[in-house]
């Protein structure tokens, strides 16, 4: 036999803000580390 389930409780967990904030801060750390190579890149090309 089937079992039915109702559609508010098969959906799956809402986004929250915890998921938006380690996605935004992840983000923000790959442009730190990102324009410190280019900084430090920069730094060491031979002129």
């Amino acid at each position: 036999m089937t079992k039915t389930v109702k559609s508010e409780k098969a959906k799956q967990g809402r986004w929250g803000t915890s998921i938006l904030a380690v996605l935004v801060v992840s983000l923000l750390l790959a442009f730190i580390i990102w324009g410190i190579l280019e900084i430090y890149g920069q730094m060491i090309a031979p002129s």
